[in-house]
């Protein structure tokens, strides 16, 4: 699923209001935005998240505005080929169909925005299915005709264990990511709100502590702390679970000992073949902004490779 998070913080702060919620429903092509992408409009004009990009956001308002006014649901398609390319469709050279319902009983009920921050807030993906001859959205999945399933995953999550330097930077690449994050290091010395403002701490020892955020497959665990007492309960945490990425931070030779250790720990070989280990992808990094730059990538890789 797209990144809706902030179409479903509108959702929350327009409660009451009429809207009309856009959706992509499929892409040929280089088109700018995945399917289940979504755009939020307020009756007064407003809005929230994209379906293109900027190519057409102006007349799917309009199309939100009739709908909001009444008009039945509508399913639009955009490309190159329209007679309007440049000005509402896509010179990039892709094609998207976008449907535009009311946020309605009739539509895409409100309450369903309700479940599936309830859902994501426990850790659980959930699935809305639309019917595209009706344009009405359930929980229930639609067995005949042509419909939509639009799965959305729980938010992404970095735990970082060790709060060390390169953590530094990687928390502020997982900001800019859109990626919730928590350091965790039971060193008060290390994990301090002055080298980590803004950011969840947890002093608990790591392996309670990753355990306690449940991960699951939009979880990321890295484990940069370089003290095998810290690290490597920390990742016996992540493997007894679905973590959706696992790194560990060391040379070639500290992580075929880690390995070691990890297998007398009672680690199964294929667990232990999902750590990436030395952590982060190949790309040359000198310093700690460019380990944490290749660590952003190969947990991004590995979230896309999963879903």
């Amino acid at each position: 699923m797209a990144d809706n998070d902030s179409v479903l913080s509108a959702a929350e702060a327009w409660k009451g209001s009429r809207m009309a919620l856009a959706t992509v429903v499929s892409t040929w092509g280089s088109a700018p935005r995945p399917r289940g992408s979504h755009m939020l409009v307020h009756e007064d004009g407003r809005f929230e998240g994209s379906v293109s990009g900027g190519c057409v956001e102006g007349d799917i308002l309009d199309t939100a505005a009739q709908v909001i006014a009444g008009a039945p649901f509508a399913v639009k398609r955009y490309g190159v080929a329209d007679a309007s390319a440049w000005e509402v469709g896509l010179p990039c050279g892709g094609e998207i169909s976008v449907m535009v319902q009311p946020v309605s009983a009739e539509g895409f009920d409100p309450e369903l925005f309700d479940r599936i921050t309830e859902a994501r807030g426990n850790g659980q993906a959930l699935t809305v299915t639309t019917d595209l001859e009706t344009g009405h959205s359930d929980l229930r999945p639609v067995e005949t005709g042509e419909i939509f399933a639009n799965r959305y995953d729980p938010p992404r999550r970095l735990v970082v264990v060790g709060a060390v330097q390169i953590a530094q930077s990687l928390v502020g690449l997982a900001r800019t990511l859109g990626i919730e994050t928590v350091v965790i290091d039971p060193r008060a010395r290390f994990l301090t709100e002055e080298r980590f403002p803004d950011t969840k701490l947890d002093d608990r020892w790591p392996d309670e502590a990753v355990a306690a955020y449940k991960p699951g497959p939009s979880t990321a665990v890295v484990t940069l702390s370089h003290d095998t007492k810290i690290d490597d309960p920390a990742l016996i945490a992540a493997l007894s679970a679905n973590t959706g990425y696992v790194g560990a931070l060391g040379s070639r030779k500290s992580h075929a000992a880690r390995l070691e250790r990890l297998a007398a720990a009672g680690i199964a070989p294929a667990d232990l073949e999902r750590i990436d280990g030395p952590v982060g992808l190949s790309i040359g990094a000198i310093g700690p902004a460019e380990i944490a730059l290749s660590i952003a990538g190969a947990m991004v890789k590995a979230f896309h490779d999963r879903g």
